[in-house]
């Protein structure tokens, strides 16, 4: 298992398209993944438990993975966090 912390940088942080990106591209590994922010775990994989948690620009969160491919499944959501979801 390992985890990296990542500051959201996109103007509208996790919410409608860049959370519907960011779960795509969490499902496309076969790990397990969550978001954390404060105190709250969420599926990373799942639409709802990102949107619920109500990430904003600025915002630090906790990316977690633990499987076969953590640490690519880590590295590519953290390359699109950091890239603002410019390449969508």
């Amino acid at each position: 298992m390992i985890s990296r912390n990542v500051t959201i940088q996109n103007s509208v942080g996790l919410h409608a398209r860049p959370a519907t990106f960011f779960i795509q591209k969490a499902n496309s590994f076969k790990s397990s993944i969550w978001v954390e922010k404060e105190d709250c775990r969420v599926n990373a994989k799942s639409l709802l438990g990102v949107l619920s948690l109500g990430i904003v620009k600025g915002m630090s969160i906790t990316l977690i993975a633990d499987g076969a491919d953590e640490a690519q499944a880590i590295e590519g959501l953290v390359a699109l966090i950091e890239g603002g979801f410019k390449d969508l």
